[in-house]
């Protein structure tokens, strides 16, 4: 019997997948990194060198810091006011087949086999289609069908493919 559900995706969700998407890959780690090693420049070299300097190794790094998430939050909120498929509904069926995906007359199947990955954060669920696209299933919307979804996607896909919290 499989599962089913809607799921309607919201600007916060997108945000918090293009956050999770940059962020656990090497470039964020990178960027925040770097933000830190710009503030203790900045501090160390406050007094040896001309303030201007200092300021600038300030604006440097919280410019790393803050550009990419509101870059980020901006092109979510784009994302969604431009696509309508977006904002609409879409209903999720998963059985032992994989991953059924509909929005009216439209569907889409993706069997087990072809999932790259699915990876549950604390605000949502995202199936990996490919390394960079993924279907955001808002965790809340889940509800119950959690942990049956949970249970069918350890069975069917090996565990490195596979991250529920």
């Amino acid at each position: 019997m499989p599962i089913e559900f809607d799921a309607t995706l919201s600007a916060k969700d997108m945000y918090r997948f293009n956050m999770y998407q940059t962020y656990s890959g090497f470039h964020g780690w990178f960027s925040i990194l770097f933000s830190i090693l710009i503030f203790v420049v900045a501090g160390t070299t406050y007094g040896k060198v001309e303030m201007s300097y200092t300021l600038l190794y300030v604006v440097f790094g919280v410019i790393f810091l803050v550009y990419q998430p509101v870059s980020l939050l901006l092109r979510s909120r784009h994302s969604l006011a431009a696509s309508e498929v977006l904002r609409k509904p879409l209903h999720y069926a998963v059985g032992e087949e994989g991953f059924t995906v509909s929005q009216g007359e439209e569907s889409a199947a993706l069997p087990w086999g072809q999932i790259y990955r699915i990876v549950a954060t604390k605000s949502n669920v995202l199936v990996y289609s490919s390394r960079i696209h993924a279907y955001v299933i808002p965790r809340d919307q889940l509800g119950e069908a959690y942990g049956p979804l949970a249970k069918l996607a350890e069975e069917h896909l090996e565990k490195y493919r596979c991250k529920f919290r």
